[in-house]
């Protein structure tokens, strides 16, 4: 039961979607509106805003980051163990890709994945976050370094960690995340696919 109500409050703060909240604080579209129609700091930097992309990359990352490490120091007080903090990564992942305060139109889920990886791990967020970045460094495509990344933070987990339940809501989170990517995988094949900060390609 301890653990259902951590995976709700996690659920919950993963619903809340920054890309939305931040536009309009800072008086821009509904990211659902344009571009790629995901809310999410890539499509928001299209508008131009730099700012509002960091913070919707800021406040996305750190949600998932908040998230498990509630669970991760909260928990042990109330009996939760591993199964607890794989139940909230997971939730507050599943609340990113469909917020309940959103009508369940969510994102693709990579800042808050690294902020999920981080508060696992920092090493494991680390290493993730670096494949990240080399990858969008030399190619410019935020997709293509968000499907690497993905690929290798179960990876990673493994031969840090070995095998646990942790590991397991990693690769599940993994495969959610590129399956969140097949519009793009489908795009990156056709040479379609938008660079980072152009817009989008008809």
């Amino acid at each position: 039961m301890v653990n259902l109500i951590f995976a709700v409050i996690a659920y919950l703060i993963g619903s809340v979607s920054f890309a939305v909240v931040v536009s309009k604080v800072m008086g821009l579209p509904d990211p659902h509106s344009y571009g790629s129609g995901n809310p999410g700091a890539t499509n928001v930097l299209r508008t131009g805003n730099k700012k509002a992309a960091i913070m919707t990359l800021i406040g996305d990352g750190l949600k998932g980051y908040v998230a498990v490490m509630l669970v991760k120091h909260l928990g042990p007080g109330y009996g939760v163990d591993d199964t607890g903090i794989a139940l909230a990564a997971l939730a507050v992942f599943l609340g990113h890709l469909y917020p309940v305060f959103h009508r369940f139109a969510g994102g693709k889920g990579v800042a808050t994945a690294a902020g999920i990886l981080f508060a696992i791990h920092p090493l494991l967020g680390a290493g993730t976050l670096a494949s990240w970045l080399i990858i969008a460094f030399f190619f410019r495509y935020s997709s293509l370094a968000a499907l690497v990344a993905a690929i290798f933070a179960p990876f990673f987990y493994v031969l840090m960690f070995g095998v646990d339940i942790i590991a397991g809501a990693v690769l599940v989170i993994s495969v959610l995340l590129i399956a969140r990517h097949r519009a793009n995988i489908a795009k990156l094949l056709a040479g379609k696919e938008s660079r980072i900060g152009e817009k989008k390609k008809v």
